[in-house]
């Protein structure tokens, strides 16, 4: 499985972002099954496409590992994270995988350094993901009413399952770089493997559950999309991109997940969507300035 050489690396990981946006809306439509259950079914459809690339899933133990690592341990602990936190809140937590993947970059890629440029669109990539997330309840409660709320420990593997997608971003393409890399279709066994283990996680965690055949046509469009496809365009925009700027693009994600829940909600757009657009899009523009 490989993509067309003509398309470039922003492009695949724009693909990539605007499946994940559909990721929450698809969600609100299926929260009446249980995670575990809902991710297990959605990853073991987003590994059929490459199927037929089996012969290329021959990968060793510890790449095999890596990817279970990223797909499974990023949904494990972002699970665990909204079961123990607010919901929104932890969400947030877990959006900063983006400014990790730019943050972390000279730990994990050799003869990448960072730039004052990248910090400063990362953080503001990260000031966005705060106001389209958090934005309403900025106007009813203010920051003091949000600090009110206190710690959770759910917000700890939140953080942790930001950690994991940045390293596992990182690590893909470190490998790659190496000559080490493994190819995309190999997601599929990771895709596999790792619905194998949700529905495992299922069995233990969550209540037996059936699910009824019209949320099927639903479930499709979760694995083969923001948990099937996204994967794949999202593998091959890394090893072939700036992880800096990748990174600060993903911001975008948030965003626009918050847009489609307004439209298909019916709910009106107040000021802080517009104030999160122009943070991400300028963070977007200024972390597109070619620097070493």
């Amino acid at each position: 499985m490989k993509t067309r050489s003509f398309i470039s690396p922003t492009l695949l990981a724009l693909i990539a972002i605007a499946l994940w946006a559909t990721l929450a809306l698809l969600g609100l439509s299926l929260k009446h099954i249980p995670p575990f259950l809902l991710t297990g079914i959605a990853l073991l459809m987003g590994s059929i496409p490459a199927w037929p690339f089996y012969k290329e899933w021959k990968v060793s133990f510890f790449v095999l590992a890596l990817g279970i690592y990223g797909l499974f341990g990023f949904h494990f602990l972002l699970f665990i994270a909204l079961r123990h936190a607010p919901p929104v809140e932890a969400n947030l937590v877990n959006y900063l995988w983006p400014l990790g993947i730019v943050v972390l970059s000279p730990l994990f890629l050799p003869n990448t350094r960072l730039t004052g440029t990248h910090v400063l669109a990362a953080c503001m990539g990260f000031s966005g993901a705060v106001m389209a997330i958090l934005g309403e309840d900025l106007l009813k409660f203010g920051w003091h009413g949000i600090a009110a709320k206190g710690f959770a420990w759910g917000y700890l593997p939140a953080a942790g399952s930001a950690f994991i997608w940045a390293s596992y971003s990182l690590l893909s393409k470190r490998l790659a770089s190496q000559g080490r890399g493994f190819p995309t279709s190999a997601i599929g066994l990771f895709g596999l493997v790792s619905g194998v283990l949700s529905l495992l996680c299922h069995a233990v965690l969550e209540p037996h559950t059936s699910i009824p055949q019209s949320d099927w046509a639903l479930l499709a469009m979760m694995g083969l999309g923001p948990l099937g496809l996204a994967f794949y365009v999202w593998d091959a925009a890394l090893k072939r991109g700036d992880a800096r700027q990748i990174g600060i693009l993903s911001y975008i994600t948030p965003l626009a997940s918050t847009v489609l829940l307004l439209v298909f909600t019916g709910r009106h757009f107040d000021w802080h969507i517009a104030v999160a657009i122009v943070l991400i899009l300028g963070a977007a523009i200024l972390g597109s300035i070619k620097k070493v």
